[in-house]
């Protein structure tokens, strides 16, 4: 048994449609808390004129009846508002207008190699689905997974901890109450003096005209031990996470823990050393690792960091060339964000809950959601886990 999410949609088009297949029947849903997770993605100081205009809105459209789903495919609709200003330029039928193809790609995008790649003449046939407006539609398949693990007794959180040059402190050990309130900062950070920096680091860039980076963590509590595996490299979960969180728009980088920092550690100081007691069985006082061990899960919680490059669209924008003429230009200045660092914190947990989630259903199967708990339950039995 596996999980599979498939999106599909274009930027300004008519809107994005979520498939997701493979979750068990009987799984109760809530549609406060995927219109919620929605609306967390338009958060944060740094947004552009889009979210002004966007309301996200998932509707369901199969899999589910009367908030439980039924063990088939289960379809979403986010409706792009944006589209009624586009509809001439993004229609997927001809219409009778002149539209002007657009030939100015962005360093940083996907425009140029995107033409060249699939023999296309005008790079907004390449920038709609490339836009990280389609992470809309991920975060829509991500809330159904964390529906799916919070039945497990998983929960999945997120916050930023650096905005370009601005770094929150650390602060171990971390629980799901810390979390609680994050998103009533304006950058979704759990220090408050981190993030009236990082605010002021923002509005400054911005006024610079410059778009900003920076690195969000997820967290994931209540993982069992043993979810991905030692025998072969693509059931490594560690390697799993990476490609999911790395595959979110901008994502340049992505560390498992401690991951960056222990590279420069002696061995002494890089590991997490265990222990046992008849209360607690097998532990760790540390989680540098990140909750995960050989490519598997460790029981601690599963930490995982997104570093996030500047935005390619500047108010001022960089120099190029133009596609048809070959000659020198300045490249595409589209409606864009200064910072969306917050935000991709939010795509980060879907991507983090939909690969548990899929390690999850891989590992215990079952048709209905009781069969999951079941097989859940004698496992952490043999394993003698304590949460």
């Amino acid at each position: 048994m596996t999980l599979k999410l498939t999106t599909a949609g274009e930027s300004h088009g008519p809107g994005l449609t979520c498939i997701v297949e493979g979750l068990p029947a009987g799984l109760q849903l809530s549609r406060e808390a995927l219109d919620r997770d929605l609306a967390r993605r338009q958060l944060g100081h740094g947004r552009g004129g889009r979210m002004k205009i966007e309301s996200d809105r998932a509707d369901m459209t199969a899999g589910v009846r009367h908030g439980r789903t039924l063990g088939g495919p289960i379809a979403l609709q986010i409706h792009n508002r944006d589209y009624a200003n586009w509809e001439e330029r993004m229609n997927p039928w001809p219409v009778e207008a002149q539209t002007a193809e657009v030939h100015l790609p962005r360093p940083g995008h996907a425009d140029l190699v995107g033409t060249q790649k699939y023999g296309l003449s005008d790079v907004r046939d390449i920038l709609e689905r490339a836009s990280a407006r389609e992470t809309a539609a991920r975060v829509a398949g991500g809330a159904l997974a964390k529906e799916f693990l919070r039945a497990l007794g998983v929960e999945v959180y997120s916050h930023v901890l650096q905005i370009t040059s601005v770094s929150a402190p650390r602060r171990e050990p971390l629980t799901p109450e810390d979390f609680r309130d994050v998103d009533e900062s304006p950058v979704r950070c759990l220090d408050p003096e981190a993030a009236r920096a990082m605010v002021a680091e923002i509005n400054t860039l911005r006024k610079a005209n410059e778009s900003l980076g920076g690195v969000f963590e997820v967290r994931a509590f209540g993982v069992l031990p043993g979810l991905g595996s030692h025998v072969s490299w693509e059931q490594r979960l560690d390697g799993r996470l990476a490609m999911a969180v790395c595959s979110i728009q901008a994502i340049k980088g992505v560390s498992i823990g401690d991951g960056y920092e222990v590279a420069g550690l002696p061995g002494s100081l890089a590991h997490d050393e265990i222990f046992y007691d008849e209360q607690r069985g097998y532990h760790r006082e540390t989680n540098r690792a990140g909750g995960i061990e050989g490519g598997m899960t460790t029981g601690d919680p599963v930490v995982v960091r997104g570093y996030m490059k500047p935005l390619p669209t500047l108010t001022k924008p960089l120099r190029s060339v133009d596609i048809a003429t070959h000659e020198p230009a300045q490249a595409l200045r589209e409606r864009t964000d200064s910072c969306t660092v917050p935000a991709a914190g939010v795509v980060g947990e879907a991507m983090v809950a939909f690969v548990l989630a899929q390690a999850y259903r891989e590992k215990f199967g079952g048709d209905h959601i009781d069969d999951v708990r079941a097989a859940v339950a004698a496992y952490e039995e043999r394993i003698g886990w304590r949460r």
